[in-house]
């Protein structure tokens, strides 16, 4: 299990401060003079003039902020677990990749070998070239005469491609933080909302639910047994229009002072135009609802498919504006490499990886952990 949440609400500043790598700040909610939020229901509950931010410390919860570079306390167990874990689902990658540096030379024979590891990886063209680059130079600065040394640093390299997509979820910004999850059909992504929910309710944050995915027959049935589990509420119709399931829960939320509504869509293709459309409407019923929401759209995509799941990140961000990523089902996967090919041509934060389908095989992203799971 994570160390999640924490909360503080000291006085709202004059100034919101910037979040800090250590803690975390209180920022007040925005006001409807802002534009940032609707006014709430005449019967909705009062809510205090400062809403704590909820953010994480680098090492602990799912929510961190943004700032790999500061220096961090020792490993606690249950994040080296997770490290095991991902270090195990990323081997059929990692391997094909370490065998390249098993020879005694450095030579233009190497490069050629682990080029094309790389792009079987499905690291793309793009990445693959940039991290060549980055290394032969970073080899020539170092005058390394050893095949692991190179190794280590392509470590090196490819945790500074990965780094832009390191960035924390944030909640408590928005009274509440609406989220909208899109993602094709079978990424994981009523599983991923379900265990997200589990631990923002473990973290003593109100979670509500919109079952907005009023396609699939069983898509209500299987968000109603994740609710239950974290015994959060939930919105649903059967057979109803999903702008409007989305619409009435955030309307819900915000008179029942939830802090995260959490809206779960139909899967589709991003070839679907019209069911893309459909999406659409949803969004934009979403901000009728709340001024400035969905605070977040994030795309589920499963890390088995390549270079397809560039390409619907490419086509999902084109079409809603993604603010993050979740990347499922890495466990024995071939195909660890396109995180890099999505930090080059599409550099959407990825917030989690999942390498199973327990509870705790979803955790937060960070790109050195990644490169050394992947690499080392």
């Amino acid at each position: 299990m994570f160390s999640f949440f924490k909360r503080t609400q000291p006085p709202a500043p004059a100034e919101p401060p910037a979040l800090l790598p250590e803690g975390w700040v209180a920022q007040p909610v925005p006001s409807p003079v802002s534009g940032a939020a609707a006014p709430a229901p005449a019967d909705a509950p009062a809510v205090p003039t400062a809403q704590a931010t909820v953010t994480a410390t680098p090492d602990a919860p799912i929510v961190a902020p943004v700032g790999s570079g500061a220096s961090r306390p020792s490993m606690d167990a249950p994040r080296q677990n997770w490290l095991d874990r991902l270090r195990a689902g990323l081997r059929k990658t990692g391997s094909s990749i370490a065998q390249v540096f098993t020879g005694t030379q450095i030579d233009e024979r190497l490069y050629e070998e682990l080029e094309e590891a790389l792009l079987l990886a499905d690291a793309g063209v793009k990445a693959t070239e940039f991290l060549l680059d980055d290394l032969k130079r970073r080899v020539k600065a170092s005058k390394a005469q050893d095949p692991q040394a190179v190794r280590g640093l392509l470590v090196d390299a490819l945790a500074d491609v990965l780094a832009p997509l390191e960035k924390g979820l944030e909640v408590g910004r928005h009274m509440p933080t609406v989220m909208m999850v899109v993602g094709v059909n079978g990424a994981g992504k009523t599983t991923s909302i379900g265990k997200l929910t589990r631990h923002l309710a473990g973290a003593d944050q109100r979670v509500l639910l919109a079952a907005a995915d009023t396609f699939r027959a069983a898509a209500r049935e299987q968000l109603g047994v994740w609710a239950d589990r974290a015994k959060v509420e939930i919105i649903s119709q059967e057979g109803g229009d999903p702008a409007a399931v989305s619409f009435d829960a955030v309307n819900a939320g915000r008179a029942r002072g939830v802090d995260v509504v959490i809206a779960d869509t139909a899967g589709r293709l991003p070839t679907q135009l019209h069911l893309m459309e459909e999406l659409k409407k949803i969004k934009r019923v979403i901000t009728k609802a709340q001024v400035g929401a969905p605070h977040e759209v994030l795309l589920v995509v499963d890390g088995n498919t390549g270079q397809n799941a560039l390409n619907q990140v490419k086509a999902f961000d084109d079409a809603l504006g993604l603010t993050g990523l979740v990347v499922t089902k890495l466990d024995g996967t071939a195909k660890g490499g396109v995180l890099a090919a999505i930090a080059r041509e599409r550099p959407v934060p990825v917030y989690f990886i999942g390498v199973g389908e327990r509870l705790e095989d979803l955790e937060t992203f960070r790109a050195r952990e990644f490169a050394r799971a992947l690499l080392e």
